[in-house]
């Protein structure tokens, strides 16, 4: 099968690498423009680019793919499918309708939840305990096609936005190779989403990573884990900024003063930092200080010592 393949992060390459170990000819890769990024501004190329590189791979990128002359420039390259993750622009419905099965996405969600931008995230900051992946036949809307194929994974108790995008690029690939053949034969029925049960979510924002210790111990800590490792949670102390790396949710201690305001240190020795919440306690296991590395709490605590009763935020 001619395959057109729409996508820019390395959520899509495992994709893109499966469906040319299966056989289809990837025609074209459309990626997102390069970019500046880093110290010196070097311009870096999406993984997407480079994956097409190493395979010998024509790549188009256009700054919007719905300008007359990108719809011109993909007509150069007739396929039988589109295939699209996590390209980054929307489709206009003459590339929607050009190729013969039309254009398939691999979304990161069990649809229709969680469309838009950024639903591997949310399925960890709301605490979910399953997410997955949809192949659905795209449509003029927001992720609002009918769904062609779903696998659902379950969470692990410990799972980050970072550990559960690499899971779920690895599911989309393969279930992207099995809904092909299948469309092509007919074998799929479509099924429409049910709009009732619809769910947006819009682009991650550094800010989101600001941590409230207003808010309670459980929500703090999956905030943490979601928002790894980017743009991830962070706080402040004494005016520096702190990322937390990892933490639990522990009990507020029995010899703790009850009138202590929400973000004080209420407990510290060599390897333990606990820090009050609106309901239970923050227990930091991993933390990085502006301008150092990453560091285990014992680690940080040799170095920094928090008395009991500073205060973070």
């Amino acid at each position: 099968m001619k395959i057109v393949f729409m996508g820019t992060p390395d959520f899509a390459v495992p994709a893109v690498d499966a469906l040319k170990k299966a056989g289809h000819d990837i025609v074209l890769c459309v990626t997102q423009p390069d970019k500046a990024a880093g110290r010196g501004n070097k311009v870096k190329y999406s993984e997407v680019k480079e994956w097409a590189i190493e395979n010998d791979v024509p790549v188009f990128q256009p700054v919007r793919i719905k300008n007359e002359e990108s719809v011109e420039e993909l007509k150069k390259y007739p396929a039988d499918v589109f295939v699209v993750a996590a390209f980054g622009q929307i489709l206009p419905e003459d590339v929607l309708k050009m190729p013969r099965l039309g254009c398939v996405n691999i979304h990161a969600s069990l649809l229709p939840k969680y469309r838009g931008a950024s639903p591997i995230q949310w399925a960890v900051l709301n605490g979910d305990k399953t997410s997955g992946v949809t192949i659905m036949q795209m449509g003029v809307g927001l992720d609002d096609g009918d769904i062609l194929l779903q696998e659902e994974v379950e969470l692990d108790k410990n799972e980050t936005g970072g550990s559960l995008f690499d899971r779920l690029s690895e599911v989309g690939a393969k279930l992207i190779v099995e809904a092909l053949p299948k469309l092509d034969s007919g074998e799929i029925t479509p099924i429409p989403q049910d709009e009732s049960k619809a769910t947006k979510v819009g682009m991650i924002r550094k800010a989101l990573g600001k941590i409230s210790f207003m808010e309670p111990a459980e929500k703090i800590e999956r905030y943490v884990r979601g928002l790894y490792p980017w743009p991830g949670a962070y706080t402040f102390l004494d005016g520096k900024t702190v990322k937390i790396h990892s933490a639990d949710v522990t009990d507020l201690p029995e010899d703790a003063p009850k009138d202590l305001s929400n973000g004080t240190v209420v407990y510290s020795d060599k390897d333990t930092l606990i820090i009050k919440t609106s309901d239970k306690c923050l227990s930091v296991k991993e933390l990085q200080l502006e301008g150092k590395k990453r560091m285990s709490i014992s680690d940080f605590l040799r170095g920094h010592k928090i008395e009991t009763g500073a205060k973070f935020g």
